[in-house]
């Protein structure tokens, strides 16, 4: 066959299959152009041939990290290197490349070929999946935390007060971010309080700001967090620890949508959305007299908890992953990932501590491991202690319904005997074995 005619051939194939192809030569001038890489670039053939690659692909490695340009100058092929191209309707394409080197018949380069593969698809269902477990900044696939996440935008557009519950470090406070960040106040800002860790004789004036001369040392009107949020929203966490006299002021702000600061003869209007959240059961505290039962159902109009990580352990390689992300980027390292021993570890703890706890434990693991995967002598003693005796009571309880089961057979086995007066063969038909399974049974159970 002429070489005419196998470049034809060749042309041919390549004419037919999905992926984009494009060849250069050594000045990086296209010499062939394929059908699909015209559809992916949306650039017709006769526009491409001749002209500069870069000036066609408009890649973003074009510059600083051309995949071809590597190619020719080692001779070794890139596979699956993945960027994006500009169209020709200027829409950023995502694609994977692979390169490889042409050859004359005295083995001399005359130039380079690219395959390329569109990636939109792919991308598109990365996007949606992404979409789908995250929300703002809180990761889940678990079906407790998909209930919450369908109903947020709902919430979100409302103004009405929420009420977050959830032990601590379940995410109480990203959760209200994400409702501020889907609502309508997004512009405005998102102003956090930990009530609890404010003591009480400042939290009045911290929340609701005070005037010149209050008291001593008021040199100066300050404003308070309620002022500051004004147009956004307002965090109070750890609602429940607010004293009595608190509560009643707090009331007046969620009914009459104002506030006094201190020292001030008259009221300032609270444009500000409440979001609190509590780690105590705020029902048994207005039972017990600790909170007041109406501040209680001004801030319960809608309730959202929050489920802790030991019911929803399917988020655990998840947020894993998302730490590990973070950390690598934070800390300049190449952790690739944790190992499926120190992963069982992890899933097997009860975290307590919820995901503030993995997020710790994760941090910890980082600093001890050096580049590779995270791996069960980087995680924390106790928790690796908390294991071994998880496995031990497993081993014991396993055990124990060992000698239960032979007992249980021994005792059956002795009826039955005892049934046909002896008589192995009879025993053995009653029983729906083998004559010889019951001799080997009966040795076994020393009977």
């Amino acid at each position: 066959m002429s070489e005419k005619r196998i470049i034809g051939k060749a042309e041919t194939i390549l004419e037919s299959i999905s992926d984009g192809v494009f060849t250069v030569d050594t000045n990086w001038q296209i010499t062939f152009f394929n059908r699909s890489a015209e559809q992916i670039t949306g650039i017709k053939r006769e526009d491409a041939l001749g002209k500069n690659c870069a000036d066609v692909l408009r890649s973003s490695k074009c510059e600083s990290d051309c995949a071809l340009r590597q190619t020719l100058s080692s001779g070794v092929p890139v596979i699956g290197k993945t960027c994006y191209i500009i169209n020709g309707n200027g829409k950023q394409v995502p694609i994977s490349i692979s390169t490889a080197v042409i050859r004359d018949e005295a083995s001399n380069i005359v130039g380079g070929a690219e395959t390329f593969r569109d990636l939109s698809e792919v991308e598109a269902l990365r996007k949606e999946l992404h979409e789908r477990f995250v929300v703002g900044n809180i990761i889940s696939r678990s079906p407790l935390l998909r209930e919450i996440f369908a109903i947020l935008p709902a919430v979100a557009t409302s103004n009405s007060t929420v009420l977050i519950t959830g032990e601590t470090g379940t995410g109480k406070e990203l959760l209200a971010h994400a409702i501020h960040s889907l609502s309508s106040r997004n512009k405005k800002r998102f102003v956090a309080v930990n009530c609890g860790a404010i003591p009480d004789t400042l939290l009045e004036s911290e929340l609701f700001g005070y005037k010149a001369g209050a008291f001593t040392g008021a040199v100066k009107d300050r404003k308070g967090r309620f002022a500051i949020a004004s147009g956004g929203t307002i965090f109070l966490d750890e609602i429940g620890d607010i004293s009595p006299a608190l509560q009643v002021l707090l009331l007046r702000v969620l009914q009459e949508k104002e506030f006094e600061p201190l020292g001030a003869n008259e009221s300032e209007k609270a444009d500000v959305r409440v979001i609190a959240a509590t780690n105590k059961d705020l029902g048994k505290e207005v039972r017990e007299g600790r909170f007041r039962e109406d501040l209680f159902y001004r801030l319960n109009v809608m309730q959202l908890e929050m489920p802790p990580l030991r019911k929803r352990k399917e988020d655990i390689p998840l947020l894993v992953a998302h730490f590990i992300s973070r950390f690598n980027a934070l800390q300049g390292k190449k952790i690739s990932g944790i190992t499926r021993d120190a992963l069982a570890v992890l899933m097997a703890h009860d975290w307590q501590g919820n995901i503030r706890e993995l997020e710790n434990v994760i941090e910890r693991a980082f600093i001890l491991a050096s580049d590779g995967e995270i791996d069960v002598v980087n995680m924390p003693m106790e928790i690796r202690e908390h294991m071994d005796i998880k496995r031990k009571e497993a081993s014991e309880v396993a055990g124990d319904i060992r000698v239960a089961r032979k007992q249980a057979e021994a005792m059956l086995i002795r009826k039955t005997l005892e049934a046909h007066k002896g008589n192995r063969a009879a025993t053995a038909r009653a029983l729906n074995i083998h004559k010889t399974t019951l001799f080997r049974w009966m040795k076994k159970l020393d009977i």
